[in-house]
């Protein structure tokens, strides 16, 4: 099942890294969204879990809600090198009154994982699931280049090898697959889906942002898989043109429509 049952559109508070949360806050009312992923880089460092009670008693008093405590958590490395561990995750995850945690499969890319690697990135996927059930809190992988969840087929075998009920997986089209391949990686992510980010970016160096208007043709696709599996998760908008808050609207409004 998703985390929603009725598809709200929102944000993900990284599109916008130089505004502050109360900023965030605002442009994303204006905007007539309702949900937030809050990233736990800039606007809700981990482990300030004052701050992150602000945040969330911000984001309430706005009428908004938190969709997903965005974790840069990689899994397999819990605490290495300087990175957080789980348990500050999950604390500062508690604070922010977030229903879901966003995780990261590992360090690198499916096709360069061995056997033993793709092992150990499962035995602490299965560990902080438990965790984070303990505390009410899901746990959903971001679907990205540089981890073990990165394709369709890579993504099929992961979850697979993950039955704990309380692993979930985000989707979005990243712009290494071609179109096929990001509909055969929503079907396999599917049964698992927690929320999708939404944009609509051209490959390219750098890549091309462009307007969510130009790209409502895919999206309705994928929006129709989504729905015809019987879901309806949060749609949140990462990124816009030029990362300029004033191209946030249109997007928004674009978003909204195609939740309708």
């Amino acid at each position: 099942m998703s985390l929603s049952a009725q598809g709200r559109a929102g944000l993900v508070s990284v599109t916008f890294r130089q505004l502050t949360p109360e900023e965030i806050i605002k442009v994303a009312r204006q905007s007539g969204l309702t949900v937030i992923e809050w990233g736990g880089d800039v606007h809700v460092p981990t482990g300030d879990d004052q701050h992150a009670q602000a945040v969330a008693a911000m984001t309430r008093e706005a009428g908004l809600e938190t969709a997903c405590y965005g974790s840069y958590y990689r899994v397999g490395h819990d605490g290495e090198n300087g990175r957080p561990s789980f348990d500050d995750v999950l604390s500062t995850a508690a604070a922010l009154d977030a229903p879901c945690i966003r995780v990261w499969a590992g360090v690198c890319g499916s096709d360069e994982a061995d056997e033993a690697y793709f092992e150990q990135v499962c035995t602490d996927a299965n560990r902080i699931a438990a965790l984070a059930q303990a505390r009410g809190v899901r746990v959903a992988f971001e679907f990205h280049g540089g981890t073990i969840h990165d394709t369709a087929p890579a993504a099929q075998r992961f979850l697979q090898a993950l039955p704990h009920p309380n692993i979930f997986s985000l989707w979005q089209p990243l712009h290494s697959l071609d179109h096929e391949q990001r509909r055969e990686s929503l079907k396999v992510i599917l049964p698992r889906l927690a929320h999708v980010h939404a944009f609509h970016w051209l490959p390219g160096e750098p890549i091309d942002r462009r307007p969510l208007a130009e790209g409502v043709e895919a999206w309705c696709e994928w929006l129709s898989i989504i729905h015809a599996g019987g879901h309806r998760p949060d749609a949140l908008l990462e990124f816009v043109r030029g990362d300029a808050p004033e191209a946030l609207p249109a997007d928004a409004a674009t978003l909204r429509g195609l939740l309708t």
